[in-house]
């Protein structure tokens, strides 16, 4: 159960959408969604989500508001725009944010709504759109521990998994550093493809005796065997330049915190090289087709 009794949603893109639609099915609450493109609003309405006017109308009337927006820039748009939240929240609210977003930026947003007596918190979320479908993502939380089980309940309507991961900003330190986990694992698996069929090994063969020995993971199962062996990087997926926004919040935390990390700049190198090349849009592990470039 929760204490809330109006629930806001902003931004309804390729995850924000099912995610919205899980929140209305399944929370017990009425809800208040807003994105400056009418076409998911639209689908969402036979859900049961009322679509609001503007920023403003869905922070006035919402006493819990979730965010899912593309970056941490937007957050910070959204926020401290003239006619956005900032102006218009008011004390006990409570704003989730499930964007992926810089550690800074998410620690000086909580401080300024907390000026306002209201709560900002982050809870961004990991797999897949049909992962955000069927209402079973990976949440990583960054709150105290009263707002926490507060939120949690709703969180539970489209998650899983649900970690609390400390106070505010804990949730992005641990998505943030996934991510560039991932990114680094999916180019160890593109430079070990590379290696192997230029050595006479058939990349099928390597890539499935890989789940059966100590390099097996999830990114080798997913990425490894779904999109890099059969070459397929469609677009509308987590694309280069998403996963490149990510990783460069994983590099700023690591100049923040003192920490060296070539493999994170290694793969920035093949974000880059990708975007350069008019790959911007495709799933991020196309990566493997310029690290081995004559490849069929």
């Amino acid at each position: 159960m929760t204490d809330f009794k109006h629930a806001g949603f902003i931004g309804m893109g390729v995850m924000g959408e099912p995610i919205c639609r899980n929140l209305a099915q399944k929370s017990g609450l009425p809800v208040l969604g807003y994105d400056s493109n009418p076409a998911p609003l639209q689908r969402l309405a036979a859900h049961g989500v009322a679509a609001a006017a503007s920023l403003a109308d869905v922070a006035a009337r919402s006493d819990v508001l979730f965010l899912s927006l593309p970056s941490g820039e937007v957050v910070a748009e959204v926020a401290r725009a003239p006619l956005g939240l900032l102006a218009s929240t008011r004390p006990g609210q409570v704003i989730v944010d499930t964007s992926t977003s810089p550690v800074d930026v998410t620690r000086a947003l909580a401080a300024e709504f907390a000026a306002k007596g209201a709560i900002f918190i982050d809870a961004p979320v990991a797999r897949t759109r049909a992962a955000a479908e069927a209402g079973t993502l990976s949440v990583m939380v960054g709150a105290s521990e009263e707002v926490y089980a507060r939120v949690r309940p709703l969180i539970a309507t489209f998650a899983s998994e649900i970690t609390h991961c400390g106070p505010v900003g804990c949730g992005q330190v641990v998505k943030i550093l996934n991510n560039m986990v991932l990114f680094e694992t999916v180019a160890a698996l593109s430079e070990a493809r590379a290696i192997a069929r230029r050595s006479g090994v058939d990349p099928q063969v390597l890539l499935e005796t890989f789940t059966r020995g100590s390099a097996d993971s999830f990114a080798l199962r997913n990425h490894g065997l779904k999109a890099i062996l059969p070459g397929e990087f469609p677009e509308k997926a987590f694309p280069v330049e998403y996963a490149r926004k990510d990783l460069r919040y994983a590099l700023a935390l690591a100049a923040q915190t003192g920490v060296n990390a070539p493999g994170a700049r290694t793969v920035d190198q093949w974000f880059a090289a990708a975007i350069e090349q008019g790959h911007g849009s495709r799933y991020f592990p196309v990566i493997s087709r310029l690290v081995d470039a004559d490849s069929p």
